[in-house]
């Protein structure tokens, strides 16, 4: 694990109950729940974390333009989760009762060789792949999706 992808856990792990995040919603618990065991898995803790609106995202590389090719969790206001992904406009992948069944499901779907994250951007990521030769390289498509293209 890189040291970049390390501190943003161990930030993330921090500040997931903060007092800066809204007190008595129902969604706090839940989302600090879903945080622990999403650093529990080896597969998950490898890939760069970020979130936003009760989401827990995670990207192949570490600076923003984030990667959009791994399904991310929502926390809803039953407390339960919901799997979507990896665009905004994709279909809902789960709804699941337990932070680890969200995980699993996120895990049952990565790409191949998704990890390490890569230091810099989705950009800069793509352009590396393009110069290694993979075979499959995930671009922008400018609305921060990112869209899968053979090479």
């Amino acid at each position: 694990m890189t040291t970049i992808v390390e501190a943003a856990w161990h930030e993330m792990l921090a500040t997931a109950g903060a007092p800066s995040l809204p007190t008595g919603s129902p969604q706090l618990e839940p989302f600090v729940e879903l945080v622990r065991v999403a650093y529990d898995e080896p597969l998950l803790r490898q890939l760069y974390p970020w979130t936003g609106m009760w989401e827990l995202h995670f990207s192949r590389c570490t600076e923003s333009r984030y990667t959009w090719d791994i399904p991310y969790i929502r926390t809803l206001r039953d407390g339960r989760y919901c799997v979507e992904g990896p665009s905004r406009s994709s279909l809902r992948i789960a709804e699941t009762d337990s932070a680890q069944a969200a995980i699993a499901a996120v895990v049952d779907r990565l790409p191949p060789h998704c990890g390490p994250a890569f230091i810099g951007s989705a950009e800069e990521l793509d352009a590396y792949d393009e110069a290694q030769g993979s075979r499959r390289s995930f671009r922008c498509d400018g609305g921060g999706d990112m869209s899968r293209e053979k090479l």
